[in-house]
């Protein structure tokens, strides 16, 4: 039987509770409680909230779950239910900000883009747009031979301009979801306060001390949200964001010893 301690209980409900609302009764709640891009009709503030609330599948809850369940409980009991519901929260807000902030960039980025695009367009802008910013998609490449084969038609110049801005509005409409966040930062207080406690983790084949296997997760997420291969659309800055605002918190909380527990 899991020894979970009450807030992690609490959380673990919570977001099963979420999961099963959403998925089973009341879909269109995803849509307004989810983390949209600023940039869209969409956003709403108290969304850096909520999204920690909701998951896109079940893998997504389980993977994150299972984390709350394995690393929350000893954090909880150093620290007491209300002190780690506050580090749970300030670590998923924190990494909605990162991720918020590196999205506006790239979003403004498209936006640019694709103004370039409508004042000139061209096959090679064309393909660059797609490159850089929604190299997922497929098609624009046979649009690009044909205004290429082409360049006056004024039908071929037409779909790309279109082709362009739907790809835009597109981006508008993905939102971010999940507790991943908030899991980077419990895991990076993890190995912060028991660093030499061996994980025995399933795609290792040996103990790792906790120190260790965070540093090299960490490493990873930043290498993967820097490169950014197509199709994948995890967060990886989001998770860089909970770490980050984690391991803030847990220097402050140093600083103020005697507000530490």
């Amino acid at each position: 039987m899991l020894n979970l301690t009450p807030m992690v209980r609490n959380l673990l409900f919570l977001n099963l509770g979420m999961m099963l609302l959403t998925s089973a009764f009341m879909p269109n709640l995803m849509g307004w409680l989810a983390l949209y891009p600023v940039q869209s009709e969409l956003f709403q503030p108290f969304q850096f909230i909520t999204y920690m609330f909701l998951h896109g599948g079940l893998m997504h809850i389980f993977g994150n779950m299972f984390g709350l369940i394995s690393f929350g409980p000893m954090l909880e009991q150093r620290w007491g239910a209300q002190r780690f519901l506050m580090f749970w929260m300030i670590c998923g807000v924190g990494a909605g900000l990162l991720y918020t902030g590196i999205r506006y960039y790239e979003v403004n980025q498209m936006n640019n883009d694709r103004q370039a695009f409508r004042k000139a367009p061209s096959p090679v802008r064309l393909v660059d747009y797609y490159e850089d910013h929604a190299s997922m998609y497929r098609g624009y490449e046979e649009l690009a031979r044909a205004m290429k084969s082409d360049p006056t038609n004024a039908g071929y110049i037409d779909a790309a301009v279109k082709s362009v801005d739907g790809a835009y509005q597109d981006a508008l409409r993905v939102p971010m979801v999940g507790a991943s966040g908030a899991i980077f930062g419990i895991l990076l207080a993890f190995a912060y306060l028991f660093p030499n406690t061996e994980l025995m983790l399933l795609f290792f084949p040996f103990p790792i001390k906790a120190k260790y296997f965070v540093t090299l997760y960490g490493i990873y997420e930043l290498y993967a949200g820097v490169q950014r291969n197509p199709g994948d659309n995890v967060a990886h800055f989001a998770h860089l964001g909970g770490m980050l605002f984690g391991f803030l918190l847990l220097k402050y909380w140093e600083k103020n010893q005697s507000r530490f527990y």
